[in-house]
């Protein structure tokens, strides 16, 4: 599968890899692992959605904001690869937080819109590991953040 023919297929359009925050780098590169580390919703510079799922935020606003970090997650990984997503094997896990009120236990169905896309995106090389936690508070007050490892070929 070629994984750019796949991106247009679906009609999805990548944003440029946004830079790091603070003190750290975007992604490691060890043996054939990418770890690339926790990427917030952006779109067009933006998180679109803010606050807490379960009180400020819906649940459907907040799978809307996974699928942007998954998509973020992507920007870099092409970042890592120097713009060929196709020496990717495979996704191995997605870790994902979910800023959530106290009461809010559906986070992984929050992080399966980030799951959704991968699988989207690279087929059976998207199928992959995960956890999903919900925490109090998260940068920018972002309601999601997920890191990722991949693989390369």
């Amino acid at each position: 599968m070629n994984i750019e023919e796949n991106l247009k297929n679906h009609q999805i359009e990548l944003e440029d890899a946004s830079t790091p925050a603070g003190n750290y780098v975007p992604y490691i590169i060890t043996s054939k692992l990418v770890f690339i580390s926790g990427q917030l919703p952006f779109k067009q510079g933006k998180i679109p959605i803010t606050g807490i799922v379960g009180e400020t935020v819906s649940s459907e606003d907040a799978i809307e904001m996974a699928k942007l970090c998954a998509l973020a997650l992507i920007s870099q990984l092409k970042s890592a690869c120097n713009g060929d997503l196709n020496k990717v094997s495979r996704v191995v896990k997605l870790g994902g937080f979910v800023a959530s009120a106290s009461s809010f236990t559906s986070q992984p169905t929050i992080i399966n819109g980030a799951s959704d896309i991968m699988v989207k995106v690279f087929g059976e090389q998207g199928k992959h590991s995960r956890f999903a936690v919900g925490v109090s508070s998260l940068p920018l007050n972002a309601p999601v953040e997920i890191e990722g490892i991949f693989e390369l070929k």
